[in-house]
């Protein structure tokens, strides 16, 4: 009777996907006869579970839709993957880690003790390294309005904040008027949030950080464009101009590099600054806990530097070129030396 009721509540899980199931893949993923899945559909139906049959070559299973089901339960993978996400959620979503605390205790309370066992298994300590630097927190009224805007084709009119989060007054040098955008996508990257938005007062596609946003939702309805890049995931990471904002190091440097600066946004770190000055060059802005820091991450790019700012940076380049030309030197006797 137990194994029954495990192979079902993972069927259950499965067909809660909201995919269609052909039978034969079914008994795959449940290790049972196709015989056996049948009779679990069934068992399913009489518990009203409404699972319809999609008949033909294609055919399969799968939940019917406009019916209000029973109440779900995990199975013991859905169990581990939600104490997983719940933990380390803060990490890709800042200022949520007391309602992601507040979610697992809950989860914790209506789970069965077999399944809160496993889920209390994974206590994790997360650690925060070197090079990280989080993104304010997000404000959840605001990643509400610019959600649900997005998924119901909305229109926002946005101000831009400063990167402390406060409201430039009009007046002030980095004072923007309030813009009318269509909300297409949120993305979220090296712990950030990011909307994808055509922008109407500008007439052009632009890349948005959603903490520096002030949205106000409307109800008035727009039409899907086409992305300006196939790949969504490339037209972010390569936008220079996204909003981001210099994060607060020990050591901060800049220098202008030979590259554009849709090239230089893809691989910058977190944090840091990418400004367009034309078609071949950018001004790099970063931060890290030491000035060789600012220098390797410099170097990584692989092209000319020029205008270095401060003095302690292009001491560091120095004191790292005088390294390595020690290491090659060292490097070429070695070779020398070999009988």
């Amino acid at each position: 009777m137990a194994n029954t009721s495990h192979r079902a509540l993972k069927l259950l899980s499965l067909l809660g996907s909201g995919r269609r199931w052909p039978l034969r893949e079914l008994a795959a993923r449940l290790g049972a006869s196709e015989r056996t899945v049948r009779r679990d559909i069934e068992t399913l139906r009489r518990l009203d579970y409404p699972i319809a049959t999609v008949h033909g070559p294609d055919g399969g299973y799968r939940l019917g839709a406009g019916h209000t089901l029973p109440p779900l339960r995990f199975d013991h993978d859905q169990a581990l993957a939600v104490a997983v996400a719940l933990q380390t959620a803060p990490s890709t979503m800042f200022g949520l880690g007391d309602d992601a605390a507040r979610a697992l205790a809950t989860l914790h309370q209506v789970m069965p003790p077999a399944l809160r066992a496993s889920m209390e298994s994974l206590r994790l300590t997360r650690l925060q390294n070197y090079w990280e630097f989080p993104a304010p927190p997000i404000d959840p009224a605001a990643l509400t309005a610019v959600g649900t805007a997005v998924r119901h084709r909305h229109l926002l009119v946005t101000e831009t904040l400063r990167p402390d989060g406060t409201r430039p007054e009009s007046g002030d040098p980095d004072f923007l008027p309030a813009h009318r955008i269509e909300p297409h996508h949120l993305v979220v990257w090296a712990a950030r949030w990011y909307l994808v938005a055509y922008d109407l007062t500008d007439d052009q596609w632009r890349v948005h950080r959603v903490d520096r946003l002030r949205p106000r939702p409307t109800t008035q309805s727009f039409a899907a464009r086409k992305l300006p890049d196939d790949d969504l995931a490339h037209f972010v990471m390569s936008s220079h101009d996204r909003g981001d904002t210099l994060a607060a190091w020990p050591c901060t440097g800049t220098a202008r590099l030979n590259l554009p600066a849709h090239v230089v946004a893809r691989w910058a770190p977190g944090g840091s600054v990418v400004e367009h000055l034309d078609t071949d060059h950018c001004r790099l802005t970063l931060g890290t806990w030491s000035w060789a820091g600012v220098a390797g991450i410099l170097a990584t790019f692989d092209t000319e530097l020029t205008d270095l700012h401060p003095p302690e940076l292009v001491q560091a380049f120095r004191r790292l070129a005088h390294r390595w030309t020690t290491i090659v030197d060292t490097a070429q006797e070695g070779r020398q030396c070999d009988p």
